[in-house]
C-alpha cells in the first residue's frame, strides 16, 4: 500500500526484454540499507517487487500484465520515473490509499498555467472515468492528486509548483500517456451495489426503497 506522495525520481538504467515480460534496473537516491529484497516500490504508480540491489541500483520484474496495463512497456533507458516505497503503518497518510495496481492509461490533452498552478486535462476510457468524482482522489503515475473536474470522456487536475517540480509531471506534454489508479473505495461500493440488485452499480429510488432507505 502507498500514499501517492512521491519520494524520489529515479532513472531507468537498463531494460531487458524477456519475451512478453521484462526486467528493469532503476537508479534511485534511496539509501541501499533501507531497501531489501522483496520490498514493494511503486514505479510510476505500479507496485513492483525488488529482486536485486546493487548500491544505488535496484531491479524489478515486469510481468506481461504490467506491460499491457501500464506505460512501463513504452519506457526507455534514461527515462525518469516516480518512486515511492511502501507505506509503513506508523507513517502519516499525506495523500490517499494507493494500491499500486494500475487501472489503465490516460492521455494528456492539455497543460495550462493558471496563476501559480498547472491545470492538466486528460482523456480517459469509460472504465476509468466511471470511478472518478469531482474533489475525489486519483493517482497519476503514482502521484496522489485531487480531481478538479470530470466529463464523460476525461478529467482534469490542478498541480501546485512543489508537486510539479518534485515529480515527472514537469516533463510531461500534450499527447503523453500516464498510468491511472482510481480510488479503490468506488470499486468496492459498486460491487456491493451490484450484488444487492443494482445491475450496473447505479443507486436508484427502487433500490433505496428495497433496503428501507426511503
Amino acid at each position: 500500500m502507498f500514499t501517492g506522495i512521491i519520494e524520489d525520481q529515479g532513472t531507468i538504467k537498463k531494460i531487458m526484454r524477456q519475451g512478453t515480460a521484462a526486467r528493469m534496473t532503476i537508479e534511485s537516491r534511496f539509501p541501499s540499507q533501507e531497501i531489501s529484497l522483496g520490498d514493494s516500490i511503486a514505479v510510476d504508480g505500479a507496485c513492483l517487487t525488488v529482486i536485486e540491489i546493487n548500491g544505488s541500483l535496484f531491479t524489478v520484474d515486469l510481468s506481461p500484465e504490467t506491460l499491457q496495463r501500464t506505460t512501463l512497456g513504452a519506457r526507455r533507458e534514461r527515462d525518469s520515473v516516480n518512486l515511492e516505497r511502501a507505506l509503513r503503518l506508523s507513517d502519516r497518510l499525506g495523500g490517499h490509499l494507493v494500491t499500486g495496481h494500475i487501472d489503465g492509461i490516460a492521455g494528456i490533452k492539455a497543460l495550462t498555467t493558471v496563476a501559480n498552478a498547472l491545470e492538466i486535462s486528460f482523456s480517459a476510457p469509460q472504465q476509468i472515468v466511471r470511478y472518478l468524482v469531482e474533489k475525489g482522489s486519483v493517482a497519476i503515475d503514482g502521484i496522489s492528486l485531487t480531481v478538479n473536474q470530470c466529463t464523460a470522456h476525461g478529467f482534469s487536475v490542478m498541480v501546485i509548483p512543489f508537486t510539479s517540480s518534485h515529480t515527472t509531471l514537469n516533463r510531461k506534454k500534450a499527447g503523453d500517456q500516464v498510468n491511472i489508479e482510481t480510488d479503490i473505495m468506488g470499486k468496492y461500493i459498486e460491487k456491493f451495489l451490484v450484488k444487492r440488485g443494482a445491475a450496473d452499480g447505479t443507486v436508484t429510488e427502487d433500490l433505496l426503497h428495497k433496503y428501507n432507505f426511503t
